[in-house]
This record gives C-alpha cells, structure tokens and sequence, in this order.
C-alpha cells in the first residue's frame, strides 16, 4: 500500500504521520457529485476509478483490488447494496473497506447495509473531510481475514419489524461508530438550530410592531413584483429562437418548458458566417429569479455579433472573413468570465457545438452537461459523452472539444437534464434508457413530430404535479 510522509505539526521533533495514497473505486451515477468525489480524493493524493453504476464498479474491482470502495446506495444496474454484497461475497474481496452514502432516512437502512457487509455509512450531504477522516479510520483497522462470529445470525427487531442477518463483530463495529457520529453531529446541528431559532424567537418578538406596520407595504411590493415578473418571463422568451427557423440544409425543432415562470434554462440556434451554425442549451443551477437572470446575461453573451469582444465570432484580419471561434474556446472564456464564488455560488451545464453546413462536421464541447444524442439515418441511436466540469465550478481550467460527421439524414439532440432527470410520482427518473426508446419509437416522423413526442412522454411521466426542473429541447436534421 502507498504511502506518503507528511509532517504532523501537533506531534513533537521527528515525529510524522503517515497519509495513505490509496486506490479508489466510486461508484456513484450522479456525475456532478462523482467529479466533486474524486477532485477531492485526488487532492488528498489518492488514485481514483469512477463507476456509473454498481455493476460497472464490481468489474473495475476484479480488474485491480482497490484499497477501498465508496459506494451510493440508488443507482441503476446494480444498487450499493448489492454491490456490497457481491464484493463481500467473494473471498478475494470480502476484506476491502467498503463506505456506503446514505441519507438515512430509514433505520432500517442501517440493518440492510449491515446484511449486505458495509462497513461504514457516510451521511449525505457530508463534509468531504469527514469521508476522508473515515476512510483513514477503516484503512488504520484493517478487517480480518477471518472473523470467528462471521457464521452467527443475528436477529434484530426495528419498527416492529423482524430482521435476521448475519454480521462479523469487525462490521458490527465500524457500523456502530459510523452510526454514532452521523448521530452525535446530526445533535450537535440540531443543538444549533435551536440556539439560533431561540435567538431568532426573541428577535422576532421584539420586531413584531415593525413587521405588522410592514405587512401592507409588503403586499403592495408583492402585486408590482408579480406584473415585474410577467413583464421578465416576456423579455426571456423574445430571446428564444423564432418559431419558424429557416437554415440551408437543415431543419431546426425546439421546445422550452419553465417549471416556473421564469426559467434557469437557456437554448438558440443562429447562423455564425455563411457556412457555420451555432447552436447551445444552457442549464443553470437553482431555480427562479437570479437563476433566470444569469441565463439571460449568458444567452446575451453567446450571440453571433461580429466583434472584437465576442466569444463566438471575431472580425477577420485585414479586412477577411469573420473568424469563428472554437467550441472549446468559448467554454474556456465562459469558465473565466462565470466563476461561481462571483454570481452568488451559481454554476451552469453547457453544450455548445458549430456545424459546418456544407461537409456536416459538427464540432462540440460540454461543461458538466448531459450527452449529446446522435440519430443516424440508418442505425441505432447513440449517447455522446464529452466530459468537462460545469462552467463557473473550477477556475483556470481548459476545455476539449470533440468532433463528429454527420451524414445526410442525420439528426442530433441538445437538452437539458430536466429530460432524463424528470421525476415520476414514485421519485423515479425517466433516465437514458426511456428517453432513447422515446425517440427511436418516432424517428420516421418528421423532426418536428420526435420534439413534440419526447417533450409531451417527458410531462406524462412527470404527471400529476409535472415538471419539477427546466425542460429544454433542441433537434437539429442535417440534410446533406
């Protein structure tokens, strides 16, 4: 096992503390959290392999042994449980750490992890410090090889429920402590939120009169701003592309759902020179009013304006033709502009391509977005991933582009997560798998009529309450 020296500033001399580098095997499906994970694994000097799924993760795990695995319990595939209890099913395995991320909404999660082999639960949202400090505790008390109470079945009752498992003492013990100190810190929060909702009680008290002689005022601010917000979702839907987009060589669909009235999600397509075409979605953290307002301030600045300042097209030298910049510059300038500690913490997702019109190259770039859909002509529809980190997220980072051929017939599709994340009412997701099928069951239908149908399959599944998040949609058809 790898290990680096690192000076321990509270021990005395000579003295140092050995910080282990390790290999890592995440298995997490949310890409956004998975890259969060593995930054910070990284700069604590580990190695790390990153799983979508359960399944993908237990293959990695028999390719190379890892020191530890942390694992998300709700993934598709393969749940954590179950790849718990597959790696410490296998006597080559069984003596890994494995971390699961939890919610612990249920006490009974804790007797299913327990049963599946986990050695230690890590509450979400958790501090990543206090993962590493857990991955050290597991790493400083390696399991044994053999545990003399591994046979014994223990049966225990929780919300009148009968539950028999069988647990080393090893396991019992890592879960207890995990257990305990998700507790004692869920307390000590608790113990917080009480001091300041007794302090915020007595502040109230004292600011009654004011606050009741401010009630009127309030009201009427509230209609002005309701006509303000009216008068905003207008401006924001005069940017969106016209209904009737007329392209050579292309036919352009769209459509743009707000699960509000004002929308964090952005999309246009627009001629750059005489033969390139470019085209966005841009999807922006959080919802409502400053989340609507960077979407805004970001479609202003990816506009097709000939200038010395623009992003996307720049005048040609000497008077030549205008210069179109790269999707991957325009992602990187975006990053140095958007940084999220100065637009309030916000961050957005972006897909950004330029087709070339007469040959059908598309090339494009994505910053934490989800993939882009390819639908030949003739033969199955693709994901096109291209990785990248959401834009504003990391600064000082550069961006890659990738670079497809489209043939005659072809079509793409640009969207936002709200598509493959919308939320059925038993909270499950509609995911890549129903989206594809979705537009492979009416890809002989004119683009138009796949746009519709995806959009409309995207509100059914959302039914009753719909939408929960933006929904953005843009079909391109290159016709040769």
């Amino acid at each position: 096992m790898d290990a680096t020296t690192q000076a321990n500033p509270l021990a005395g001399g000579g003295v140092t503390k050995q910080r282990r580098c390790v290999d890592v095997v995440i298995a997490e499906d949310s890409r956004i959290q998975a890259k969060m994970l593995e930054r910070r694994l990284v700069e604590a000097g580990h190695t790390v392999r990153w799983a979508i799924d359960g399944a993908k993760a237990l293959e990695m795990v028999r390719e190379r042994r890892p020191a530890i695995i942390i694992s998300d319990i709700e993934m598709p595939e393969m749940t954590g449980y179950q790849l718990c209890a597959a790696v410490k099913s296998d006597p080559l395995f069984k003596t890994i750490p494995l971390i699961l991320l939890s919610t612990l909404s249920d006490p009974v999660d804790i007797i299913r992890g327990l049963d599946a082999g986990a050695d230690n639960y890590v509450t979400k949202p958790y501090e990543p410090d206090y993962l590493l400090a857990r991955m050290e505790s597991l790493l400083d008390t390696p399991l044994e090889d053999l545990d003399e109470t591994a046979g014994v079945v223990l049966e225990v009752t929780l919300a009148e429920q009968k539950f028999r498992v069988k647990a080393g003492r090893q396991q019992v013990l890592n879960l207890l402590v995990s257990t305990f100190e998700n507790a004692v810190a869920k307390n000590k929060e608790l113990i917080e939120s009480n001091q300041s909702l007794s302090v915020a009680k007595t502040s109230l008290e004292k600011s009654n009169t004011i606050l009741t002689e401010l009630n009127e005022q309030v009201e009427r601010s509230n209609a002005r701003m309701i006509r303000d917000l009216h008068a905003a979702a207008k401006v924001q839907r005069s940017l969106l592309p016209g209904e009737a987009i007329a392209i050579p060589s292309m036919t352009v669909a769209w459509r743009y759902v707000p699960c509000q009235e004002l929308a964090g999600d952005f999309l246009n397509i627009f001629p750059l020179d005489a033969e390139h075409v470019g085209m966005f979605v841009v999807d922006v953290s959080g919802h409502g009013v400053p989340s609507s307002l960077l979407a805004v301030t970001i479609g202003a600045f990816l506009t097709p304006k000939i200038s010395d300042s623009s992003l996307l097209v720049r005048p040609g030298k000497n008077g030549g033709p205008p210069v179109v910049s790269g999707p991957a510059e325009v992602a990187t300038r975006l990053n140095r502009i958007f940084q999220a500690d100065e637009q309030a913490g916000l961050y957005f997702t972006l897909l950004y391509g330029v087709l070339h019109v007469p040959s059908g190259q598309l090339r494009f770039v994505s910053g934490g977005h989800p993939p882009l859909v390819r639908v030949p002509k003739e033969g199955p529809l693709e994901l096109i991933e291209c990785e990248g980190f959401p834009i504003g997220f990391v600064p000082d980072i550069e961006y890659e582009e990738q670079t497809i051929q489209l043939q005659p017939g072809d079509r793409i599709y640009l969207y936002s997560d709200g598509v493959p994340e919308a939320m059925s009412e038993s909270l499950e997701q509609l995911g890549d798998d129903r989206m594809k099928a979705l537009i492979e069951s009416v890809r002989a239908q004119p683009l138009e009529a796949n746009v519709v149908h995806l959009l409309d399959a995207v509100q059914t599944w959302c039914l009753p309450k719909g939408p929960l998040d933006d929904v953005s949609i843009l079909g391109i058809e290159w016709h040769g």
